[in-house]
């Protein structure tokens, strides 16, 4: 009910705006009618179905990469205090980087093939995730280490059976921003010099001045951002909280 509300006073707002005072131009901002109407349209001849699952398909292998890189060094800085005090700072500082600026070395790497996008999705979210892995171990309760160690616990067997699985609440939502990173950096690498994906038809629209498309193609990839939160981050999530006293079983 609540979305039908929005709807129709997103019909309100066109009307009032574009219909009777002329504040916007139609094709400036539009109807939600035709926007469902381009939707539709879309679904109808397939094209939005082959654009979800080329881009699935590239933010799939481009996040999956960028999760074992990710994990890798965090776990490595973590593990050595020199690389700890003198790499952090630079992380944090690639992090901060928008995903368009890695565009110029993915062309003059890879040109303009699938490899070149996957490297900016990869590189997107990496440091995100590197960053999230620093912060939740380094955010383990002292006190279950001491305890661990009291109990005959020692090395490796620390980090397994506590250290590892007491951050993973923080490293989770660490992973959930890496997504969101690793989708900026799809839509950026597609919009540039995509033939197939989300990107390249949100490009199309813009080219066309088709606003209506434009905005259908959002709504999609909004859509798609919270499926994936829902039925993959959110479940994982909450089993964790679950399982470390935080949520009521």
């Amino acid at each position: 009910m609540f979305y039908v509300i929005l709807i129709l006073l997103w019909e309100l707002v066109y009307q009032l705006g574009v219909e009777y005072l002329k504040i916007w131009k139609p094709y400036t901002f539009p109807s939600p009618f035709d926007v469902l109407k381009t939707l539709y349209n879309l679904i109808k001849d397939n094209t939005l179905g082959i654009a979800i699952l080329v881009s699935l398909k590239r933010i799939i292998i481009g996040y999956s990469v960028s999760v074992i890189i990710g994990v890798i060094v965090g776990l490595t800085i973590i593990r050595f205090k020199y690389l700890d005090e003198n790499i952090s700072a630079i992380i944090l500082g690639l992090q901060t980087l928008p995903s368009v600026c890695w565009l110029p070395f993915a062309i003059l790497w890879y040109g303009l093939n699938e490899s070149a996008i996957i490297f900016v999705i990869a590189i997107g979210s990496t440091f995100a995730i590197t960053l999230s892995i620093m912060s939740g171990l380094k955010n383990v309760n002292p006190l279950y280490i001491r305890a661990a160690k009291t109990m005959g616990a020692s090395g490796f067997d620390i980090y397994r059976y506590v250290t590892i699985p007491a951050s993973l609440p923080s490293v989770i939502a660490g992973l959930k921003q890496g997504w969101s990173f690793a989708w900026r950096a799809l839509m950026a690498g597609e919009m540039l010099f995509a033939t197939k994906g989300l990107g390249q038809i949100l490009m199309m629209g813009r080219d066309l001045a088709d606003i209506s498309q434009v905005m259908s193609i959002m709504i999609v990839i909004i859509i798609i951002g919270l499926a994936v939160d829902k039925l993959i981050f959110g479940r994982i999530e909450f089993k964790i909280r679950q399982r470390w006293g935080l949520d009521k079983v």
